[in-house]
């Protein structure tokens, strides 16, 4: 989703192609025995306002290693194997922060999230809540893509190629054994080239009107309801964010809504005496450039009356909850009447209603995607 000149360059200065590739795990005891090829996806690589975020190097050719606390270990030129249910988010915001020498990370994701498999009961033999792995999951994406890791990241999904690998891998190491050339193991080889900036893509805004009912003689502007949704997904792992909850859930329930108020609005009894205004933005993970661009483009007097905004994110809940972000204090009278008629409407349906406030820093240019 790339821009136009000016501005919107700025905000986007680079993309990198991040797509599927491929490990070829080489069993190695002083000459090749063997090769096992498994799936991959890159970590993203993105820049914003020429700053660096994600994973800057794509190529691996580096002995596999399983545990980062060897000690002693020099793991500048090893790619370590991590599952997903063993990360220590600690020692992994340490290692990234204070940028410690790794020859490249390799995640392992439970099968449970490939959208692929048809096995849904266990994962290498074991059984694992989603909801606390999604929790896992949510927090190692926010640290991945807002930060700038000067070695490969790649994640894959167990299976059992991948699961007697890391077995070996396991032993060795507990005993103490760095993998090398010569004491055998296993070697990481990608054969995809470094990554190359992608031209700069189109945003496009889709963007409908509902007309509210006004009055003979009515002659001002009728106030305006905006009802917003982002529709690109945006992940750790491109290739991966398949976006049905954010945003695909927000996008769903906006063209519902739409369907709905546009029945009610095609008969003047039932039209309400509020323009409904809907808009579906591009660019949201590149601080809601699409949005900024559509806000500019529309009428000064439309703009102006506005007088309630919604923007639907991220609500296909684990757990029936959703949760109201406001940038105002919870207790503005306007918030509280707000989240209070949310509140009414969701215990009906057997659903909880939570209230965050996170202010707004208007001297960042920058806005976080946590």
């Amino acid at each position: 989703m790339a821009m136009t000149k000016g501005r919107q360059r700025e905000m986007l200065e680079s993309v990198y192609s991040c797509i599927a590739v491929f490990f070829i795990f080489v069993a190695c005891v002083e000459l090749c025995d063997a090769a096992t090829v498994v799936d991959v996806y890159r970590l993203i690589q993105y820049d914003i306002s020429g700053v660096p975020f994600g994973s800057r190097l794509a190529r691996l050719n580096h002995h596999v290693a399983y545990s980062p606390f060897i000690p002693g270990a020099d793991l500048s030129r090893a790619v370590v194997i991590i599952p997903i249910r063993e990360v220590n988010i600690t020692f992994l915001r340490e290692c990234i922060t204070q940028k410690k020498a790794l020859g490249g990370l390799l995640l392992l994701l439970p099968q449970k999230f490939n959208s692929e498999s048809k096995d849904d009961s266990k994962e290498g033999g074991q059984m694992y809540k989603k909801e606390g792995m999604q929790n896992i999951l949510t927090e190692l994406e926010k640290l991945l893509i807002n930060a700038a890791i000067p070695y490969p990241v790649y994640f894959a999904f167990e299976d059992e190629k991948i699961d007697a690998i890391l077995a070996e891998v396991k032993k060795k190491d507990a005993i103490g054994q760095s993998p090398t050339a010569t004491t055998g193991g296993y070697k990481a080889v990608t054969a995809n080239p470094e990554p190359r900036k992608l031209a700069p893509a189109t945003i496009t805004n889709i963007q409908g009107w509902l007309p509210g009912l006004r009055t003979d003689g009515d002659a001002n502007q009728l106030p305006t309801i905006a009802i917003v949704a982002s529709y690109d997904t945006f992940g750790a792992a491109p290739a991966l964010s398949v976006g049905s909850d954010s945003n695909g859930s927000g996008v769903v329930a906006l063209l519902e809504i739409a369907r709905l108020f546009s029945r009610l609005y095609s008969n003047p009894k039932t039209r309400g005496r509020y323009n409904i205004l809907f808009g579906l933005t591009s660019g949201g993970p590149y601080n809601y450039n699409g949005t900024m661009k559509w806000l500019r483009s529309l009428d000064q007097r439309v703009r102006e009356s506005i007088d309630y905004a919604i923007c639907l994110n991220s609500i296909g809940s684990w757990n029936n909850e959703l949760w109201v972000h406001v940038s105002k204090p919870p207790e503005n009278a306007y918030i509280k009447q707000v989240f209070e008629s949310f509140s009414s409407v969701a215990e009906e349906l057997g659903v909880q209603v939570g209230l965050k406030h996170k202010k707004i820093n208007i001297s960042n240019p920058r806005v976080s995607k946590s």
